[in-house]
């Protein structure tokens, strides 16, 4: 099978995908996928799609040794010569025209590989040393797209441009753009690590080339797409600072929501966009109507009962959110120890009579999350263990309630930047949190956990005092937590998670100086605290909006 004919199936096989018709893609490829690279690049790109989307284990091992055997088919058609010469040959000045189209394309195709195998082990475990593991994996695919980047600049020029010469330009851009993009996220710390093996990512760049890509016509311009839609409605909330650029987000998605109306990906996109916005109402039909798209995929449902579980909680409509959390903890196998431990958190916000009529027992609960966790890659997800360190409350045989369990889950997933979105759920959210505050005032015997839970109340007090625009009273319900750091006996993650959210307040007031300093101390003060890489990326993309050269930290 010749190139062109290799791109027009794989273009075929990528409409049925976006139609939902998964499995007829796959089948469509599958034939080739051991003789044509494209073939083989596609039906992998596909099984990792899946992988990253149930985060379940088995299909985690299955989308890595697919790519391996595409690794394989590809390197038949690369150039025939030692990697460490074709690094420093690819790019002679004869090099460009030395190379065929084929060879071009298999190059692209072998880093794009070599990539999704890299992201596929980062999505394993939000954990640093693997990222580090895979650097000479990912090392090699930068240097290819390096490499091809020149190639592309040298034939410029060129008159005679066919469309494989475009479709090799779109891969260029993919590689270049998510590179970029990916290593810009990294805090210094791992930067640096990476920069000794040659890496450096620019994210304004990275930025530039997805675009680029996403306009063009090539096979590649999904997968740009995509890239910048996790980009923005995922990865700039949860190891951002919650500052989605959703006008891009939209008028990325336009043209797939016109041209693929029932594409469950795109819709769920589309109900995405509507949750950043504030819109739950419209978003949770949007997902309702991706649940309806198909039935192939389930895990594309899971997505979409997670998101509809956080919509409910946003509303605070307890009773709904414990029915999706409830799906999850059965049908999902992403996370089971943060499924039940988010039921449990949601049963705890429900009047007793409500609560009664569920059958469930919030203690028995909260008791089977310890023996849920997974471990990965010999690691514990940063998630799990949190939700695991807080639900010891119940394990003695006198439990000591969580108090607002939900609430602070919200946070851990950054779901204050969304609902504060919204003024009036956001005042509800204040009125429940300051109940709860008179109601552990009122306490007359304290237990251990006191001054912690004080703490937290105060940490999300200040949050919703934030986005209501009462930035005096969120200061001191911020300090409060600062000051009584002493005090606070299990929950250490909330001093340096406060510390840097007090950052976020003084940027928001254009005090640049006092924001610098205050995020810098959370960053360089605490350690083994709970969810800590994940502040780290957070304080890592805050002092990049506030232009701070990494350099300028110890």
């Amino acid at each position: 099978m010749d190139l062109k004919c290799a791109l027009e199936e794989c273009s075929m096989a990528l409409n049925l995908f976006l139609n939902n018709k998964f499995s007829e893609a796959l089948e469509l490829l599958r034939p080739w996928s051991k003789d044509s690279m494209y073939h083989a690049l596609g039906y992998s790109t596909i099984l990792v799609m899946q992988a990253a989307m149930t985060f379940e284990q088995q299909d985690i091992q299955m989308g890595i040794s697919t790519m391996k055997e595409a690794l394989q088919t590809c390197q038949r058609f690369r150039k025939r010569n030692t990697v460490v010469e074709s690094l420093s040959n690819l790019v002679s000045k004869q090099s460009a025209d030395q190379l065929s189209e084929e060879e071009m394309h298999a190059e692209i195709c072998y880093a794009e590989c070599l990539l999704q195998k890299a992201a596929l082990t980062f999505v394993q475990d939000e954990n640093m040393i693997n990222f580090i593991k895979g650097g000479l994996k990912i090392r090699t695919s930068y240097q290819i797209y390096k490499e091809c980047h020149q190639v592309l600049q040298m034939t410029q020029g060129n008159k005679s441009k066919t469309e494989t010469y475009y479709q090799f330009e779109g891969g260029v851009k993919l590689g270049i753009g998510a590179f970029n993009l990916m290593l810009s996220l990294l805090p210094g710390r791992i930067l640096r690590l990476l920069e000794f093996i040659g890496f450096s990512g620019n994210r304004e760049l990275g930025l530039c080339q997805l675009r680029e890509g996403a306009s063009g016509s090539s096979l590649r311009a999904i997968l740009c797409t995509f890239t910048l839609l996790v980009y923005h409605t995922y990865v700039s909330l949860i190891l951002g600072t919650g500052e989605a650029n959703l006008q891009e987000a939209d008028s990325l998605l336009e043209p797939y929501l016109h041209k693929f109306p029932n594409g469950s990906i795109i819709l769920f996109y589309a109900a995405r966009i509507d949750i950043l916005k504030g819109n739950f109402e419209k978003a949770q039909l949007r997902f309702q109507e991706c649940i309806a798209a198909q039935q192939e995929w389930k895990q594309i449902h899971h997505l979409c009962y997670w998101e509809l579980m956080w919509c409910c909680t946003f509303q605070q409509n307890w009773l709904q959110a414990y029915r999706y959390a409830d799906l999850l903890s059965k049908e999902s196998r992403w996370s089971k120890a943060i499924y039940v431990f988010q039921k449990a958190a949601i049963l705890c916000m429900l009047p007793e009579d409500d609560l009664e009529r569920t059958g469930e027992d919030i203690v028995s609960l909260f008791r089977q999350v310890d023996g849920l966790k997974q471990r990965i890659a010999g690691k514990s997800i940063p998630t799990e263990k949190f939700a695991v360190r807080k639900a010891r409350r119940y394990a003695s045989s006198q439990p000591v309630k969580l108090i607002l369990p939900a609430l602070e889950m919200m946070y851990v997933w950054n779901g204050f930047a969304i609902v504060g979105k919204r003024a009036d759920l956001t005042e509800s959210l204040l009125v429940t949190i300051e109940k709860e505050e008179t109601a552990l005032q009122n306490e007359t015997n304290h237990n251990e956990y006191y001054m912690d839970d004080v703490c937290m109340l105060q940490l999300l007090k200040g949050l919703c005092l934030k986005h209501l625009g009462r930035l005096m009273q969120a200061e001191l319900c911020f300090s409060k937590v600062v000051q009584s750091e002493k005090q606070i006996k299990y929950d250490s993650y909330l001093v340096p998670f406060t510390l840097y959210e007090l950052g976020l307040l003084y940027k928001q007031q254009d005090e640049r100086e006092k924001a610098i300093r205050y995020i810098e101390t959370a960053k360089n003060n605490y350690k083994e605290y709970s969810m800590e890489s994940r502040l780290h990326f957070r304080i890592h993309a805050a002092l990049d909006s506030l232009k701070v050269s990494p350099a300028s930290t110890p």
